[in-house]
C-alpha cells in the first residue's frame, strides 16, 4: 500500500511522487504550491485521470479551464492536452492515474 507523503511545497514549486508503476497504470502525485503549474500535454496511447485530493486545482482541458475542489475527479481521454495550475494561497494535492502505460 502507497500513501501519500507529507509533502509542503513552496509558493511557485511542483513535486511529484510515483506511487504506482507497473505494466498497466502509473498513479503519479502532484504536489502544487501557491501559484504552481503543470504544462499543459497529452498522452496521445493513454487515458489519464485526475483526483484533485486537497485544496483547489484549476484544470486546464484542451483550453478550457475549470477549477475543481477536493475531492473532485476529471478524465482526459486520449490525445487530449491537459495541464493543471494553484490559483490560491494554499498547497493542492492530486493525483494522475495514466494508463494504459505507452
Amino acid at each position: 500500500m502507497n500513501r501519500l507523503s507529507d509533502v509542503e511545497p513552496e509558493p511557485g514549486e511542483l513535486q511529484t511522487e510515483e506511487l504506482v508503476v507497473d505494466n498497466d497504470v502509473l498513479v503519479k502525485a502532484f504536489y502544487l504550491g501557491p501559484g504552481a503549474e503543470l504544462d499543459s500535454h497529452d498522452h496521445p496511447d493513454s487515458v489519464n485521470v485526475f483526483h484533485v485530493l486537497r485544496g483547489t486545482v484549476t484544470v486546464v482541458q484542451d483550453g478550457e479551464e475549470e477549477a475543481l475542489d477536493a475531492p473532485g475527479v476529471v478524465h482526459h481521454d486520449r490525445g487530449v492536452a491537459h495541464g493543471a495550475r494553484n490559483d490560491t494561497d494554499e498547497v493542492a494535492v492530486f493525483t494522475a492515474s495514466l494508463c494504459p502505460l505507452p
